[in-house]
């Protein structure tokens, strides 16, 4: 994931503030949150509110131990914390995502699931934003665009019923922008995977949600994203 057309960092771009940092949606989650670690300065804890995977090459704390987790932070600036949970994947861990904002600069929380669709309608429990949560960003994949909506996103009933397109209908950039404004649970939109659409598709996408009040970052992507 790279910022498109620019020199900024994505952190610099989210105006990333200390405190705990939300992301939802689709299309590039898990790799924002590893990518967002890696520019940042200061600690970092990586974590989720529903499940996400562990990170390759990042270390893993199991605890309910603070002391432990500012141990951990002194040895190797960014950890990954959850509680081990089927497939391999890990929950929410144990101690208050409040209580981890006092031990690390940034706590990032993967706060959605999108069964890996790039495009995502959110239903009335979802996502799970931890309480005192001081910015939520929205990721969307934009190849999703240009493809029924029965494919590409997920709870597509939902997104029907929000922006009036059809199940077999074509996921247009507005129509993907509608689905973000009427849920509006987030005020910045990173829309990756950039590369795959038309720069007219992006300029249609972002002004369409700029016009709303919604700040909009687009990235590419260099590999597969979750």
């Amino acid at each position: 994931m790279a910022v498109l057309g620019g020199f900024m960092k994505i952190c610099e771009q989210l105006h990333m503030t200390k405190g705990i940092t939300a992301v939802i949606g689709s299309g590039g989650k898990t790799t924002l949150l590893r990518i967002l670690a890696e520019e940042l300065s200061g600690t970092v804890i990586l974590t989720t509110s529903t499940h996400i995977l562990p990170f390759a090459g990042i270390p893993l704390l199991v605890t309910d131990d603070i002391e432990q987790v500012r141990r951990a932070l002194a040895l190797h600036r960014v950890i990954c914390m959850g509680t081990p949970a089927a497939e391999g994947k890990l929950t929410a861990p144990a101690l208050p995502f409040s209580v981890l904002a006092d031990a690390a600069d940034y706590v990032i929380v993967e706060a959605d699931g999108s069964k890996r669709l790039p495009l995502k309608a959110h239903a009335s429990h979802e996502p799970v934003i931890p309480e005192n949560t001081r910015k939520t960003v929205c990721v969307v994949g934009a190849s999703g665009f240009g493809k029924p909506v029965e494919q590409t996103v997920h709870r597509p009933e939902l997104f029907c019923a929000r922006t009036g397109a059809h199940m077999s209908g074509i996921v247009t950039p507005e129509l993907a922008a509608q689905g973000i404004i009427a849920e509006h649970l987030a005020d910045i939109v990173v829309l990756n995977q950039a590369e795959t659409v038309s720069t007219e598709i992006v300029k249609r996408f972002t002004e369409a949600l700029k016009s709303s009040g919604f700040t909009v970052v687009c990235t590419t992507s260099n590999h597969t994203l979750e």
